[in-house]
């Protein structure tokens, strides 16, 4: 039972809620995302929400809306325009995306055509993969002794083509990178990594299918990125940086020597 002062608001008819699913594991869902779920009449979900995600769900109409590289696309004008026609009918209408609805989700880009057609609408943040991810694959973000620094970046633009990011500078500026949707373009992004002064054997992880039972992480370098990428699963999560050389200590289910976190980050510090 949810105590009265932390009861989400009203779901109000007519509206449309932008909720974060979080990075797959749907016990990492906020109070605020289940109660949308169970107040829902329909939910346009992202092709990576999981089912049992869904099942929170119970009587909502469940529609896919979602984009897999490759695969089945639907247009993102046609996705802001059913989620307005459905307002207008009267519906409480639950927008459902993998991770944070704002980071790299295009829920700014539908919230701006809600508010265009006056639609009210609500965020409902999601623990995002560059966070949840990394947690669940025992990889901090940042540590004062390693970085202090991290940056998110997505792979591909639009059109699939590698991202058109200023990645010297970007690599320059953060100790620590997290990439989404960068499968597919490792290989470049290494190269200019490494052209920016980043060393050919920074650790770096493959996270594939985060936080969920299906989870595997692969630790590879800069240099054999891009191959050891194309036999990894997907969804990718990958994490450039000297933090995932702690993942050994962290990670309890791996049998590794006896290691200090001093020694860790020594050992990292000469690698680099």
């Amino acid at each position: 039972m949810i105590p009265s002062h932390l009861q989400p608001p009203a779901f109000d008819r007519g509206s449309v809620w932008l909720v974060g699913a979080g990075p797959g594991d749907p016990g990492l869902l906020t109070l605020h995302a289940a109660h949308a779920l169970t107040e829902a009449d329909i939910v346009l979900h992202d092709a990576l929400v999981s089912d049992d995600v869904l099942s929170l769900a119970p009587q909502a109409i469940l529609e896919s809306v979602g984009k897999r590289a490759g695969g089945r696309r639907t247009p993102q004008l046609r996705i802001n325009q059913r989620l307005i026609d459905l307002a207008r009918q009267g519906l409480k209408v639950v927008r459902l995306k993998g991770g944070d609805p704002l980071t790299f989700g295009r829920g700014g880009e539908e919230a701006l055509a809600l508010a265009a057609a006056g639609i009210q609408f609500r965020f409902v943040p999601g623990i995002g993969a560059g966070i949840g991810g990394t947690a669940s694959a025992s990889i901090p973000t940042t540590h004062r002794g390693l970085a202090r620094s991290v940056a998110f970046a997505t792979g591909h633009d639009s059109s699939g083509q590698l991202a058109d990011i200023d990645w010297a500078s970007l690599s320059k500026g953060a100790e620590v990178l997290v990439l989404y949707m960068a499968q597919r373009r490792i290989g470049a992004i290494a190269e200019h990594l490494i052209a920016a002064g980043r060393p050919h054997t920074e650790p770096v992880a493959l996270i594939a299918h985060a936080s969920t039972a299906r989870q595997t992480v692969v630790i590879t370098t800069l240099l054999d990125a891009e191959r050891d990428a194309a036999m990894a699963g997907s969804p990718l999560l990958i994490v450039v940086g000297p933090v995932v050389a702690l993942r050994p200590l962290l990670a309890p289910w791996q049998q590794t020597e006896p290691m200090t976190v001093r020694a860790a980050v020594r050992q990292t510090r000469r690698n680099a």
